[in-house]
């Protein structure tokens, strides 16, 4: 319970940061941390993620949310999120952890670019009809991730609208709050044939989580994203290394 209270106060920290990073990190935290099993990690740490995302997308929702980018990777990633929780059913706990790890190692290397989030912002409006292929694409993949394993997608969502869509961070982090949302209930449901949830961790891990993300997204929008983007790619690529390490120890 100590485990799930620390750790959950990390991952809702990082979402009302920077809008992404605490779903990448729950389910390595949930298994080394708190003890859980891949299968019971997966579902509850979309509890945690999407209710957590929910608490710190409040501050942001009247001026940092794009409800049309929003709905439209939302939407088309509740449709393959079906289909990740398939493949997950198909393959082992190292399987799964490596490619997570190897995930985390994209992701932070992408963080660490930069990221050109000015670059068609004034021009949203004539090009959505190039922007909206894009949404949908991002949207397939970070819902096929969330299924998978049991991620909302901000560590993607994030890159994928300042780097692809021409999003302003401060948007970008708000927006993917909402996606998350959305990816998290879907990847949920599609869990719930086989759902088995040790529910005192997970709850006390959604607490501390939601209480962090409120505070979090209140102060985030005060600091460097800069500072924050770096911040959070160091920390995803240090968890990304001790998961590979210890899965390839343990295997």
């Amino acid at each position: 319970m100590i485990a799930a209270l620390g750790f959950g106060l990390i991952v809702g920290a990082l979402l009302g940061l920077v809008g992404g990073g605490g779903s990448i990190l729950a389910v390595p935290a949930l298994v080394y941390g708190v003890g859980l099993s891949m299968s019971d990690a997966v579902p509850s740490s979309l509890i945690v993620v999407g209710a957590s995302s929910a608490v710190a997308v409040l501050p942001r929702m009247r001026r940092d949310v794009d409800w049309r980018l929003a709905l439209t990777i939302g939407v088309s990633g509740a449709l393959t999120a079906v289909v990740g929780t398939a493949v997950n059913s198909h393959l082992s706990q190292p399987v799964l952890l490596l490619v997570f790890a190897a995930i985390m190692v994209l992701a932070g290397v992408r963080m660490l670019l930069p990221s050109g989030g000015s670059a068609g912002a004034d021009e949203e409006a004539p090009t959505w009809r190039k922007l909206l292929p894009k949404a949908i694409g991002t949207g397939l993949v970070v819902g096929f991730l969330t299924g998978l394993l049991g991620v909302g997608g901000g560590f993607l969502i994030v890159p994928a609208l300042t780097l692809i869509l021409g999003v302003p961070m401060s948007v970008a982090v708000g927006t993917s709050l909402v996606v998350i949302v959305i990816n998290s209930l879907g990847g949920f449901l599609s869990h719930l044939g086989d759902l088995s949830l040790d529910w005192g961790p997970t709850l006390v891990f959604a607490a501390a989580a939601m209480v962090a993300s409120l505070v979090a997204g209140r102060l985030g929008r005060s600091l460097s994203n800069t500072v924050l983007k770096r911040g959070f790619a160091v920390l995803v690529l240090v968890v990304a290394a001790f998961v590979a390490v210890s899965t390839l120890v343990t295997w």
